[in-house]
């Protein structure tokens, strides 16, 4: 799997457009919030265009919220993280059941990626930063990094019908459509979206998860969104023509 090479038409320091022959995507992230902290203003472009994306998270964010045992989270950030899909238009949300805080990058986590990649059949896959940092001033968690690796491994494993054979007699044939796998809120972007299509109801997906973001922050929910998301479509908007925009590291296959 490699980044796609510049052609010549971009500047080096310049974000390219993201491909968009494609139709179908799927978005695998560890927890509730990350896909609203990351790229649902991209993805309510994408909807809106009338491609189809399916979200897939390792947990249902049952370890988020200090003040809620994880009995009480999980139920609760599941309906959050559905209500907040269907703002952008995804409807279809599906939780692997791996413990939050404590995933294990391995075969089990890639086999049960790999499955869904299989089950879905989608041109384009996204996942969220699994280097070590954001922007190298700030340690990523174990969750994002194992879930990150796992995708992009997974992604790979979708299309071997030698690896993973207990899929097949389960009816999933191998799926070897993976075209580009993307990734969100890294610091290595190749590719961009225009925001502003979609940056309202980034706002808006992202308050959908109200319980942890009560317990996130004091501030008001919504300036909080507003500014967070602004602000990084902003940063970006010198490197995509002065657009602002949702970034990816586009890895093609």
């Amino acid at each position: 799997m490699t980044e796609p090479q510049n052609t010549g038409t971009t500047a080096p320091d310049q974000l390219a457009p993201m491909p968009d022959d494609w139709q179908r995507a799927l978005a695998v992230v560890a927890h509730p919030d990350d896909l609203e902290y990351g790229c649902a203003g991209a993805i309510a472009s994408w909807t809106d265009a009338g491609r189809e994306v399916a979200y897939l998270l390792a947990t249902r964010g049952e370890a988020g919220i200090d003040t809620l045992a994880p009995a009480e989270a999980a139920p609760l950030r599941e309906r959050e993280q559905r209500a907040s899909a269907a703002v952008v238009g995804v409807d279809t949300v599906e939780f692997l059941d791996h413990k939050d805080g404590v995933i294990e990058y391995g075969t089990a986590l890639r086999r049960d990626i790999a499955a869904a990649i299989r089950k879905h059949r989608p041109d384009l896959v996204i996942t969220l930063n699994h280097q070590d940092t954001w922007g190298g001033v700030a340690w990523n968690t174990p969750d994002h990094v194992a879930v990150g690796r796992a995708t992009l491994d997974a992604a790979a494993d979708a299309g071997n019908r030698w690896i993973f054979p207990e899929l097949i007699e389960q009816g999933l044939e191998p799926w070897n459509g993976v075209r580009w796998v993307a990734v969100a809120g890294t610091d290595r972007p190749t590719h961009a979206v225009d925001a502003r299509p979609g940056l309202e109801r980034s706002v808006r997906s992202l308050l959908e998860h109200r319980a942890y973001l009560e317990a996130l922050t004091a501030e008001d929910p919504e300036k909080y969104c507003r500014s967070f998301l602004g602000g990084i479509a902003e940063q970006l908007a010198p490197r995509f023509g002065g657009v602002p925009a949702v970034a990816f590291q586009v890895f093609a296959r």
